[in-house]
């Protein structure tokens, strides 16, 4: 089941929408942490967690299940609320019982049958949170549980513009004043935690740690708004209708967030939301959206004294761009988590700390959750560095053109065996290799 090219296509999409009875096994298995928690403890349905989770994953959740459920919560620690970044909660619709919700994101069959179309909110599918994405941040729970914090997992519709997604942060948090709260945030997750910061009625938030959030934007959503993010080059080879530019200009060209977090200036004097600074050549921005975007950055909210980030460093990482005539040029050094630049992670003024975990590793790392812990009792830590001075001066160029040209034949999701599954979803947002080099001369983005 395909969709004809076209995000504007609404009779195919009305009848994506309309497949109620499609029941897939992401499907089925769309669990929310308290019960997956549970089973974990109660050793149940262990084939399926570890077919979900991999063999792996599944001992060490155990391990910490047992662990957390052990401990006491200490009253006089503040609840956590662990935010988490774009991709990171799942998205679908609600079915109505006994049938379970209807997840597409991220649900690899239904990908595969053109059902992502539904995610661009212009498609006017009815799209809800189904629950954070529990492979990147359950671990990261538990620990928290475990040092006996009280510790609650916030899904929302990561589409959607930052600021009504921090404004509906910020009536949770209302919610439950009468008690401290803090914050752990991941990548976009800590945009969204700053607006809702930003408003009245959150001053019992004791502390807010962000972890790899593009502050200063990232070019990642750059390049997924061009078809040539890892991410959507990875998910097009699952679907079998789409290349990754149409995914690009029919479903992630639709996402308000991705424009919000753009680099706001660029060392080429680009000026990303002005849509006369994209090329000519490939999927173009949506005009509004860019509109969008630029008020958003004029209204975020300066970070206080109450946050503290914690940045990748050493990764290859995009870190600068240029227009050229055959579409956009991109500098990767090593100055990142490999998604978010060091620079943007931890921007001038705010209290840092660094460390060489990946991007989506910083909400399931060990080290960093030790460090997070002590941020949240203690204000500070020493597990990890406070200084990072860069000495490294590699770097490699990579275009659009090239990267669309990167081996990436289409995925039959049914003939692949569970391990070649759980690889492609470890690897979903793997950077292309690049060998770096020292640049023969000082200068810009040659």
């Amino acid at each position: 089941m395909t969709v004809a090219p076209g995000w504007h296509n609404q009779s195919a999409v009305s009848r994506l929408a309309a497949v109620t009875d499609h029941v897939t096994p992401y499907d089925r298995f769309c669990h929310d942490d308290a019960e997956v928690e549970r089973l974990l403890l109660a050793g149940e349905q262990r084939a399926a967690l570890e077919a979900y989770f991999g063999a792996r994953e599944y001992r060490e959740l155990t391990q910490l299940a047992a662990v957390a459920a052990r401990c006491p919560v200490d009253e006089s620690l503040p609840h956590v609320l662990i935010v988490p970044g774009i991709l990171g909660s799942q998205l679908g619709m609600r079915r109505r019982a006994p049938l379970p919700d209807d997840v597409l994101w991220l649900d690899p069959l239904d990908i595969q049958g053109g059902r992502l179309a539904l995610l661009d909110p212009q498609a006017g599918a009815p799209i809800v949170p189904l629950g954070v994405v529990l492979y990147s941040h359950l671990k990261l729970k538990l620990r928290l549980r475990a040092a006996g914090f009280p510790a609650t997992l916030h899904d929302y519709d990561w589409r959607l513009d930052i600021a009504s997604l921090g404004e509906a942060l910020a009536a949770r948090l209302r919610a439950h004043a009468a008690r401290p709260a803090a914050i752990v945030a991941h990548s976009m997750g800590g945009l969204v935690s700053r607006v809702a910061l930003g408003l009245e009625g959150t001053a019992h938030v004791r502390r807010a740690v962000l972890l790899g959030t593009p502050n200063l934007g990232a070019f990642a959503p750059l390049q997924a708004l061009r078809g040539t993010y890892s991410v959507v080059r990875n998910i097009a080879r699952l679907d079998l209708g789409r290349s990754a530019l149409e995914l690009a200009e029919q479903v992630f060209g639709g996402f308000p967030s991705l424009y919000q977090m753009l680099p706001r200036a660029t060392s080429e004097g680009l000026d990303l939301a002005d849509p006369l600074h994209w090329p000519a050549q490939g999927p173009a921005p949506r005009k509004p959206l860019l509109v969008r975007a630029r008020h958003f950055h004029a209204a975020l909210p300066a970070p206080d004294g109450r946050f503290t980030a914690i940045a990748g460093v050493g990764r290859n990482t995009v870190t600068a761009a240029a227009r050229r005539e055959d579409g956009f040029h991109y500098m990767v050094t090593r100055g990142g988590d490999g998604t978010v630049p060091t620079s943007s992670a931890a921007p001038h003024g705010m209290h840092a700390y660094y460390t060489r975990a990946a991007h989506s590793e910083l909400t399931r790392d060990a080290q960093v959750a030790a460090a997070i812990i002590d941020v949240l009792k203690l204000g500070a830590t020493e597990r990890l560095p406070a200084r990072w001075v860069s000495r490294a001066h590699a770097r490699a160029t990579i275009s659009d053109r090239q990267l669309l040209r990167l081996p990436a034949g289409k995925l039959d999701w049914a003939r692949l065996t569970p391990l070649q599954r759980q690889a492609f979803l470890d690897n979903l947002n793997e950077p292309p290799p690049l060998q770096l080099r020292l640049a023969a001369r000082a200068g810009g983005l040659k």
